[in-house]
């Protein structure tokens, strides 16, 4: 199969959507002050794991072949699947997490994660998140929000879901990704690492007591 130029602006396309971000979000954020800006980061941030660590896995299984599979329509259908079902347990996480630690060490009185998370789920249906799956990960969302420990989840392997969630729905065959499920929970687990490291850094003198 030869790449026509066709395809190859759409894999620069798809590729701009998670290589370029990581710039642009670095560049945004200076400190975390507001709710307003606490959905931001939770939203960005969830959408990039999601996309680095779903298109790199795919592209370092593939190799040679992971351009040349823009062209196959099924394979585009089953990315996008995967994405937004592998994104919606990454936006969950992310959501946990941050609150958890603002309501543990930055003394947040009013926990409306639910509310956030909820609207974020709206705002993404413009985006191609299909109604089937924004139901589910609401009702996901209700049960985790009445069992979890809000005190320690941010310190209590927060992003566990979502990792299973990159494992489980990442379009490969079973016989081959078993082979890779460590480097993969591995591979999401450093870029949540990162995300932590940045949450805190740029909450240190945030004060949501008020």
């Amino acid at each position: 199969m030869r790449l026509n130029i066709n395809t190859i602006i759409s894999t620069i396309k798809h590729l701009r959507e998670y290589i370029f971000p990581v710039k642009k979000l670095t560049d945004k954020f200076k400190s975390i002050n507001s709710i307003k800006q606490l959905e931001s980061f939770i939203q960005e941030r969830a959408a990039h794991v999601t996309q680095t660590t779903l298109y790199g896995y795919i592209k370092t299984r593939m190799g040679l072949k992971y351009t040349m599979m823009f062209e196959d329509k099924v394979f585009l259908e089953s990315m996008d699947i995967a994405k937004w079902n592998i994104y919606v347990v990454a936006l969950a996480d992310c959501t946990f997490y941050t609150f958890s630690y603002l309501i543990n060490k930055k003394n947040l009185k009013e926990n409306n994660s639910k509310d956030i998370f909820f609207r974020i789920l709206d705002e993404q249906r413009s985006n191609g998140l299909n109604l089937k799956i924004c139901s589910e990960a609401k009702t996901e969302f209700e049960t985790r929000f009445k069992e979890v420990n809000w005190d320690t989840y941010h310190s209590d392997d927060p992003f566990k879901m979502s990792g299973l969630a990159l494992y489980k729905f990442s379009p490969i065959v079973e016989d081959l990704k078993v082979l890779d499920k460590e480097i993969v929970l591995n591979s999401i687990k450093y870029k949540w690492n990162h995300v932590k490291s940045e949450f805190e850094n740029l909450t240190t003198n945030s004060d949501f007591s008020k």
